[in-house]
Order: structure tokens, then C-alpha cells, then sequence
């Protein structure tokens, strides 16, 4: 669990928690996706798979107890795994030749785990970045992108946008701490 916010867990277990929800759906439901298509299924199929994921982590979530010897994130992949299996038992249409393709390329994915660690991170950094974005004007969330991503002086983006070499810096500050709040327990 030590990839994923504790405290958006916490928030999940409470009741008449949609924002929580729709964070965790939006930080989640990519990744739930993308196994889903590492494990055979069609683009269809892998979005029919994130619904029922969603739909029994509604049901098991309440329950959940935090173990930080554990990964949520591990949990979350047996479930969609199991799910995805589900799916292909349910689709027998598939025949004998297909289907011996599929799980060869599912043993493959398997031992090279193409979504590494630090891809997982990098992931879930960005994502939450974009959906935080909404949270800050423009002219803030610009000066802190500039100064960290463009590696630009305080003093050169303070003219680009017309603010103080101390706005910056507070931009900056906000944005991070937010960020760092939204990502607690991840890295």
C-alpha cells in the first residue's frame, strides 16, 4: 500500500464521499484499464472490466484495514486479475488457437511487468498533477510549472506573467504542498 495515498483510503471509507471517489476513479480507472488490456482483453471488454473492479471495491473498501506491509496497489491488481480472468471464461466464443496466444502473452507480460515501479510513479504524479490543476488559477499553477519543469529563474517567469519574484515562489509552494498532500504515502 505504500504507492497509494493513505489518506484518500481513509476518505474512501467514509460515507458520502464522491469527491474521494471520483479522485480515486480518476487516479485508478487508467490503470485498471491498462491491465486489463495486458491480460488479452479488447478496449471494450477492459472498460466493462474497470466498472466491475469499481464496483467491488465499493463493496470491500468499507473493510479494508491498512497494512503498510502490504500493497494496495498488489491487492488491486488480484482483483482486476481475477476479474479479467472472469472475463475470459465468460467469453468462450474465443477459439482454442486464440486463446493459447492470449495466455502466452499474458506469461510474458507477467515476468517483464510493463508497468515498472517507477512508470507507476511517474504515472501517478502526472495524473494527479492534471487533476489538480483545476484547483489553481492559471497564472499560479504557470509559475510553478515553468519553474520546475522549464528550469526558468523566479525572475524571468515573474515578467513572462507579470507578478512578483515572490508570487512565484508562492505559487510554487502551494502547488507542491497540494501536491505532496494528494500523493501522501506514495513515494
Amino acid at each position: 500500500m505504500d504507492s497509494t495515498s493513505v489518506s484518500l483510503l481513509r476518505r474512501l471509507r467514509e460515507p458520502d464521499q464522491d469527491a474521494a471517489w471520483a479522485r480515486f476513479v480518476q487516479l485508478y480507472a487508467p490503470l485498471i484499464f491498462h491491465w486489463g488490456k495486458e491480460h488479452g482483453l479488447t478496449a471494450t471488454d477492459a472498460a466493462d472490466l474497470v466498472q466491475e473492479v469499481l464496483a467491488v471495491l465499493v463493496a470491500k473498501l468499507p473493510q479494508f484495514e491498512y497494512d503498510p506491509r502490504h500493497r494496495f496497489r498488489g491487492w488491486l491488481k488480484k482483483i482486476t486479475v481475477h476479474r479479467a480472468n472472469d472475463f475470459h471464461r465468460r467469453n468462450a466464443l474465443r477459439s482454442a488457437e486464440s486463446l493459447d496466444e492470449m495466455v502466452h502473452g499474458v506469461g510474458v507480460a507477467s515476468q517483464v511487468d510493463l508497468f515498472e515501479e517507477s512508470e507507476y510513479r511517474v504515472f501517478l504524479v502526472r495524473r494527479a498533477a492534471e487533476l489538480m490543476q483545476a484547483e489553481f488559477g492559471a497564472t499560479s499553477w504557470q509559475a510553478c510549472w515553468r519553474y520546475i519543469a522549464e528550469d526558468k529563474t523566479a525572475a524571468e517567469i515573474a515578467k513572462d506573467l507579470g507578478i512578483s519574484v515572490n508570487m512565484v515562489y508562492l505559487a510554487k509552494s502551494r502547488v507542491l504542498a497540494r501536491l505532496r498532500e494528494e500523493l501522501d504515502g506514495l513515494v
